[in-house]
Formats: structure tokens, C-alpha cells, sequence
């Protein structure tokens, strides 16, 4: 059966103007290939649905003076390389339709949202999201239509991702669908990491704190990662960042396997000495310009331990992540706060001084505590509810110096002037003299869930006789 498509001709030398102009105002059918006519000049499909606009246009002198122009109809037109371009999910939905049909099963809507549209990529492995193949039907047709998916996007082995498990270790509920062995390969700015899928957690949404990691001057530095892994930022501290050392402390057998092989993949085993075991029982005193505290939800059990790591004559620098729950129902009345509360900042800082000193004795904070903390910080911190100065400091109600270097949410400065203190005061403590914590940035990383946040701060901690 003969088609037909509508486009416009004129000459060839104007074709490439004409189509430039056509794309930039959506006129160009880019399904249908242009034709060259037998007498030189060159054919450019247009969209039907758009012919009444183009029909009210002197394209002739609009487009290319000089031109000429007029309307033809393409027979058998032929589709462009782009239109014969099929996604990884087009092959795969046709694929596995293809599969059911000759086991006589009827494809259905519903079969065709249980097809994934995305998926991770590890080399030759692909993992999937768990809501994908949810339906009976193929587990009916394993292994063959593993084999059909695999071919599918160009892979040789297939998992399927869970829900993280709660062991202490956060080992990824990861099935291997299709091969026999799990480890895989992974590239992640000119890093190389090799790691069990079924043991191991690799987290691509990192990737910006990596590479603002990967982006310091770390020269001459001593490094301790707290909560290594499998070297997501021993890594970058090491190869990007140039430390003289790293410490990297890990107590994952798993991922203790997969830190050594990376550090050996990236040729930097002689700049770092890996620490097996609890953290908590980490010898180390004394010796470190920074520290990494990379676990999620928070690492408050490791920050005695980051304390005593810094190095007594002249401290050094805190990366703490968390996960900070922001409330905006509650945000308005917390702000409000500020114009009914008497007290003087002097008695709001020696309140919550005496505060953080009681929970520092017990180890243990009450929900009455915290909500004062957060209650007084964000009133110290407002009317504005974000703040974009780029070089202003100002002193915080907790004693603490902070740099406002980039636009926040009220509730990261909370929990950041809490964390300071909490610092000042184990650091005080452990070393029996003044210590000062400098608020130097606050990171967001990524949220995972509409009012979690995974922030980083940057906390400069010094002796006060050394400022």
C-alpha cells in the first residue's frame, strides 16, 4: 500500500537552512528521511498537523531570501536512522511479548508496566528495581526469559534488588537471576571498584559528594575513613585528593574482601592500611587531618572516636553525613517561636550549653532535649528561611563560627549548630582544654524521601590556644 507524507522543497544549497528552521519551530517530520528530487532540489517532510501554520508563513523570505518554495507530497516516504532506532525497552517489551505469545499467553497492559524502563548497569550485569516482573506469569518461564532479557539490553547476567537488610552490615537483598558469578566491575570518576552485588552496596546517588570529594587538597594529609565500605571515599581521598595516607576502618567481611582488591585495582594499596573490626575499638590516637564519617542515618556512635583520631596540636577537619528529617508543618510554628520568646541570647546559649553538657554525661537525649536544640537554633536562625550569602560569617547561639557559603533548608543549620557543639563539648572533654568547631559547608547529597535529606557537614574542629 502506497503512503504519503506532506514536505517542502527548494533548492539544495538553502535545504540546510530551511531545515534548521523547520526543526527549531517543531515544523520538521524528523521520522521521514529529506529526499533529494530528480532535478537537484531536496525534499523536507513536515508534520500534518502543523501544515495550516506553515501555510500562513513566507517561508521564502523568512527562511532564505532568494529561495523558492512550494509543497509537495513524498510517496513511500523513508523513515530516518532515528525513527529505526528502537530503545533498550522497545526491543525488550517486543521480546518478551514475542516469548508469551508462543506459549499462547496474551500480552496485557498490565504485563507491559511490569517491564522495567530502567535498570543499574555493572559492566555485563544489569541489575533490576524490585517492582519489576512483579506478575506470576514469569516465574513460569524462568530461565528462558532471563536469557530473553539479557539478550535483549546486551548483558550476560541479571539481578533483581531488595530492600536493604537490617544487619548491622546493610548487606543489599540482591537475587542473582541469570549467571554464577556476582562480582562485577564498575568505573565511577576513573575509579575502579570491583564488588559482590549480593553482598556489597554501591551507591551511584554519592556521585557528587565523590567528586567534591575527589576535588580537595588533601596533600600532605593524614585521612581516616571511619566507615570505609568498599573504598566509596578512601578512594577518591586517595586518588583524586592526593593524602599522604588514609586509615580506612571496616568490619563488613564482604566489604573488606572488595576494599583490598580496589585498593590493589587502583594502585594505591602503599598510601592506605586497612583496620578490620568495630571502629569503636580502633587503637588509632592523635594522627588525623581529617576525618570521614560516611554512615547513614547518622555516625553519632562514631564521634568520640573522630574526636580522639585529630591530631591534639592543631585539630583538624569533620566530613559527618546525615539524614535530617525536615518538618514542614512544623516549620511556621518554630519560626514564630522567635517573637514570643523572651529570653536573651546570652541565657538561650548558656541554656543550651548546659543541655548539650547533661546529654555528654549521660550519653542519652530525651525528645524534650532535642526539640529545644532545634526550637532555639532555628529561632536564632530566622525570619529567613534561606540564606544565599556567599562570604558573610556570624557567630550562632551555640558558640560555634558559621559560613554561610551556599542556600540551605533552616533544618540543616539546626541540626549543623547541635553537631558543632555536641563536638566542642566531647572534644573539651576528652582533651581537658577550650576547643572551637567551625561550620564550614553543608552538602546535600540527595534525598530519600520528600522531607529526608542526606546532608554532609564540614566541621573544622581546633585547640583554642592554637587559633
Amino acid at each position: 500500500m502506497q503512503t504519503e507524507r506532506n514536505a517542502i522543497v527548494t533548492q539544495a544549497q538553502f535545504a540546510q537552512q530551511y531545515r534548521e528552521y523547520l526543526e527549531k519551530n517543531g515544523f520538521l517530520d524528523t521520522t521521514i528521511r529529506l529526499q533529494k528530487q530528480p532535478d537537484g532540489s531536496v525534499a523536507l517532510p513536515v508534520l500534518c498537523n502543523k501544515l495550516n501554520q506553515l501555510d500562513h508563513l513566507n517561508l521564502c523570505d523568512t527562511v532564505a531570501p532568494g529561495s523558492t518554495c512550494t509543497f509537495t507530497l513524498l510517496k513511500n516516504p523513508i523513515s530516518s536512522k532515528k525513527a529505526l532506532v528502537k530503545s533498550c525497552h522497545q526491543r525488550l517489551q517486543e521480546e518478551l511479548c514475542a516469548l508469551l505469545k508462543c506459549r499462547g499467553v496474551l500480552w496485557t497492559e498490565e504485563l507491559s508496566h511490569d517491564v522495567p524502563q530502567v535498570w543499574k548497569r555493572h559492566g555485563d550485569m544489569i541489575v533490576l528495581n524490585e517492582s519489576a516482573f512483579q506478575a506470576e506469569i514469569w516465574k513460569t518461564l524462568e530461565p528462558e526469559v532471563w536469557h530473553v532479557v539479557a539478550n535483549a539490553v546486551g548483558v550476560r547476567r541479571i539481578a533483581k534488588a531488595g530492600r536493604i537488610s537490617a544487619d548491622g552490615f546493610r548487606t543489599p537483598r540482591v537475587t542473582l537471576l541469570l549467571g554464577d558469578d556476582a562480582w562485577v566491575h564498575h568505573v565511577d570518576n576513573g575509579i575502579r571498584y570491583t564488588f559482590d552485588i549480593t553482598k556489597c552496596m554501591f551507591s551511584s546517588g554519592n556521585i557528587t559528594e565523590k567528586l567534591r570529594v575527589s576535588s580537595f587538597d588533601c596533600r600532605g594529609e593524614v585521612v581516616v575513613d571511619l566507615y570505609a565500605g568498599i573504598g566509596y571515599f578512601a578512594l577518591p581521598f586517595l586518588v583524586h585528593a592526593g593524602a599522604a595516607y588514609v586509615h580506612a576502618c571496616e568490619w563488613n567481611p564482604h566489604a573488606l574482601d572488595a576494599l583490598m582488591k580496589n585498593l590493589e585495582l587502583n594502585k594505591v594499596s602503599d598510601r592506605c592500611k586497612v583496620h578490620s573490626g568495630d571502629n569503636q575499638q580502633l587503637l588509632l590516637r592523635n594522627l588525623a587531618d581529617r576525618v570521614n564519617l560516611g554512615l547513614i542515618p547518622n555516625s553519632e556512635e562514631g564521634w568520640p572516636v573522630a574526636c580522639k583520631l585529630l591530631k591534639e596540636d592543631r585539630g583538624g577537619i569533620l566530613h559527618i553525613h546525615n539524614n535530617v528529617s525536615l518538618f514542614p508543618a512544623k516549620r511556621d510554628s518554630l519560626v514564630n517561636k522567635k517573637n514570643n520568646n523572651a529570653r536573651s541570647r546570652k541565657e538561650q546559649q548558656q541554656h543550651l550549653t548546659e543541655m548539650e553538657l547533661a546529654r555528654s554525661n549521660s550519653e542519652m537525649t530525651s525528645p524534650a532535649s532535642t526539640y529545644a536544640l532545634q526550637s532555639i537554633a532555628i529561632e536564632e536562625n530566622t525570619p529567613d528561611l534561606r540564606w544565599k550569602d556567599n562570604k558573610s560569617q556570624f557567630e550562632s547561639n551555640c558558640g560555634t563560627c558559621c559560613e554561610k557559603k551556599r542556600v540551605t533548608n533552616p533544618e540543616w543549620q539546626v541540626w549543623a549548630e547541635s553537631t558543632a557543639l555536641r563536638i566542642r563539648n566531647i572534644l573539651e572533654t576528652h582533651h581537658k582544654k577550650p576547643w572551637s568547631t567551625n561550620i564550614l559547608h553543608i552538602e546535600y547529597v540527595k534525598s530519600y524521601a520528600p522531607y529526608i535529606d542526606h546532608v554532609v557537614l564540614d566541621l573544622e574542629c581546633r585547640p583554642c590556644d592554637n587559633n
